[in-house]
């Protein structure tokens, strides 16, 4: 890494001086600070779709496209026009005073699927299974940068979830630094492993594919179930029955499997809910180089139901008002 004072004029990693965390400035996205004058965010459905066509729009080249047998595009990927991360030639390191920051170095991309209608829960199994080979592409792509510390694969769905435009589509976000998220997780996973000589992940499995309160789908290879400590309502998670730590080895037939219970949890939110606005992202172990083998991946799906008030902010505690246990069975009932 080379040591600079410079300060990216599209974006930067900063860390904060007490929690260690880090957070993203990207200027170049274009905000002005009266961008942020309260109002109610609605997605405007008669704006132009730059996703239905993305050559036509003016969209960056593809960097993965599958295409149906009739040669229709299916889904596809690109840069992202307004990145928040970008790839140069350096990875520049920032320093002002007792602060320290990295140059916005990174890749960022979109995934796209063709029916700008149709989001996850009403595709077909293959459909998704497609998306999710989208983003193991992608993710073996970016892990072998060396700059290149975490891959981060989410989704938003809705104007309350971050989503600006209805068209579905999932972001893909290289990163030269690990989340302090993933981090507390793998060093919470060590400490438990030593104490206890196994896996957090393992014991949670066994749990509650034992108890079976929480437990909305389920097949040979994952199980979704609404968290013991949920932080939101209708929270569920997705873990594969064997767990292992990096999402970017999972196999084909793997990729079918968890399909069929993200489709299935998807579509639980979408009939019982009407809808809803959500996030789903995908914890997996860092591709820093090193081994973490009592880490295990799988993917968060966080309905985005209440607002998030001081209470929350202040102290990191969410308040939930619907038991696991009763949003488990609720969701059930939808499939």
């Amino acid at each position: 890494m080379e040591n600079t004072k410079k300060i990216s004029a599209t974006s930067e990693l900063r860390q904060d001086l007490v929690t260690g965390e880090w957070v993203i400035v990207a200027t170049g996205r274009g905000k002005r600070p009266d961008d942020f004058v309260a109002e109610d965010r609605v997605i405007d459905a008669t704006a132009p779709d730059p996703f239905a066509d993305p050559d036509a729009s003016g969209q960056e080249e593809d960097v993965l496209i599958y295409r149906d047998q009739n040669g229709a595009w299916t889904t596809r990927v690109f840069p992202n026009k307004y990145p928040a991360l970008t790839m140069t030639d350096t990875v520049e390191i920032i320093e002002e005073g007792p602060y320290v920051g990295v140059g916005g170095y990174g890749a960022h991309e979109l995934v796209v699927t063709r029916d700008p209608h149709d989001h996850l829960a009403r595709l077909d199994v293959p459909a998704v299974a497609e998306v999710i080979d989208a983003y193991q592409d992608r993710y073996l792509t970016h892990m072998r940068s060396r700059a290149i510390r975490y891959v981060s694969i989410f989704h938003n769905h809705g104007p309350k979830a971050g989503a600006s435009l209805s068209h579905p589509h999932s972001q893909i976000l290289a990163l030269p630094v690990v989340p302090v998220v993933i981090q507390a997780e793998l060093d919470a996973t060590t400490r438990f492993f030593r104490k206890n000589k196994m896996s957090p992940f393992q014991v949670m499995l066994d749990h509650e594919l034992s108890v079976r309160s929480r437990l909305v789908a389920e097949n040979d290879d994952f199980v979704v179930f609404c968290p013991f400590a949920s932080r939101t309502a209708m929270e569920m998670r997705i873990m594969p029955k064997q767990p292992q730590p990096y999402f970017e080895r999972i196999t084909d037939a793997k990729k079918v499997a968890l399909a069929e219970v993200l489709q299935a949890a998807l579509k639980a939110l979408d009939r019982g809910l009407n809808n809803p606005d959500f996030n789903f992202f995908i914890h997996t172990a860092p591709c820093d180089g090193w081994d973490y083998p009592h880490y295990a991946w799988y993917i968060e799906i966080m309905p985005r139901l209440n607002k998030i008030a001081g209470f929350e902010l202040a102290t990191s505690l969410e308040i939930i008002t619907v038991a696991p246990e009763d949003a488990a069975v609720f969701l059930r009932a939808q499939l």
